[in-house]
């Protein structure tokens, strides 16, 4: 018996689904135009060199796109995107129809009012399953703004509770500004 057969994909997504996330839409820029999908899989992996990670379905043709075009953005959606994230999140050819952008340095698509983002092109490519373990160097980072994330919860898009301001930092914020990460990692 496989380990597969051993475990619940509905008791798997349960489960998971009780651990949030942020929402990013993973972009980029071919000769058919602008292309993107939602994305939750999605982490910063290291500082030096640069590198983050997502997790797109091994078969979805945006994948395919952008491993063709070997670069991509990454778009930090703000709390009030959870409709922009719907539209990336369905099956569809032009999700680009209706949304306001703007190119990157290396022209991959920045959708306007994003929290914030990353321009990066892919350094490599590991297989996960049923999804494709996707690593990206960075090379140009935007500006950050002041809005809250969109994230996903228990299968539903919520928001962070506003922190009270003069409130000291959490003690993992502090270790992460810490300038030698490596005395605690």
């Amino acid at each position: 018996m496989t380990t597969a057969a051993l475990v619940d994909t509905q008791q798997f997504r349960r489960v998971f689904g009780h651990f949030c996330t942020g929402v990013t839409v993973i972009t980029t820029l071919d000769d058919e135009g602008p292309a993107g999908f939602a994305c939750q899989a999605f982490a910063p992996l290291s500082l030096d060199p640069p590198l983050l990670l997502f997790c797109p379905q091994a078969g979805s043709t945006t994948w395919q796109r952008i491993r063709d075009v070997g670069v991509f953005g990454v778009n930090v959606l703000a709390e009030a995107h959870g409709p922009l994230s719907r539209v990336f999140g369905a099956r569809g050819s032009d999700k680009f129809a209706d949304v306001a952008w703007a190119p990157s340095p290396t022209g991959m698509p920045i959708l306007t009012g994003a929290l914030t983002w990353a321009d990066c092109r892919v350094e490599a490519v590991h297989p996960g399953g049923d999804h494709a373990i996707v690593v990206g160097r960075v090379t140009a980072l935007g500006e950050c703004r002041d809005d809250g994330p969109l994230l996903f919860f228990k299968g539903r898009y919520c928001a962070v509770a506003p922190m009270p301001s003069g409130e000291p930092p959490e003690v993992v914020d502090t270790l992460l500004a810490w300038p030698r990460h490596t005395d605690w990692i």
